[in-house]
């Protein structure tokens, strides 16, 4: 797969399934989940401030995206060996999947040329898609900026039927 081939995801498609490396669970797949409602977060790297926060903020939710029958997935290019040592540093609660093969990251065409400094350099945009219980996208967050997004995600999880 090259670089920015796959075209954009949308509203009401298909969400691309993946299995991955989990620190906690061994393995988590979008399909194991079917019946429920799903976050599926991507973000760029463990123990930077924005996803430190993010993962923080989503953990301290966790009990009321579950009362909303809603499981959250953080998944980034880190090994399961840095997701452990995040976890840990910030005793985070969310499911923690590890793609650095890029596999999911590539499927929702969330790996994007950036720049930073007048720098330019390929890395995960921070986006979020909420998934319905059939394995549709119900919404999509792109460029996420991170205060206040999980609060946002978890009214619109409420809203899901």
């Amino acid at each position: 797969m090259s670089d920015g081939a796959r075209p954009a995801l949308d509203v009401g498609d298909l969400a691309p399934d993946f299995t991955l490396p989990s620190d906690t669970e061994g393995e988590v797949s979008l399909a194991a989940q079917r019946g429920h409602k799903v976050v599926v977060y991507f973000y760029p790297k463990d123990n930077t401030s924005g996803c430190t926060r993010e993962a923080q903020d989503f953990s301290t939710l966790l009990d009321e995206f579950r009362q909303a029958d809603t499981v959250v997935i953080g998944i980034s290019p880190d090994t399961l060996r840095k997701h452990a040592n995040f976890r840990e540093k910030y005793d985070l609660r969310v499911t923690l999947a590890a793609d650095p093969e890029r596999q999911a990251i590539g499927a929702y065409g969330v790996w994007k040329e950036k720049s930073m400094y007048g720098r330019k350099y390929w890395g995960v945009e921070r986006t979020t898609f909420l998934v319905d219980r059939e394995g549709r996208i119900a919404r999509i967050w792109r460029k996420v900026k991170v205060p206040g997004h999980a609060q946002e995600v978890l009214q619109a999880a409420r809203e899901l039927p």
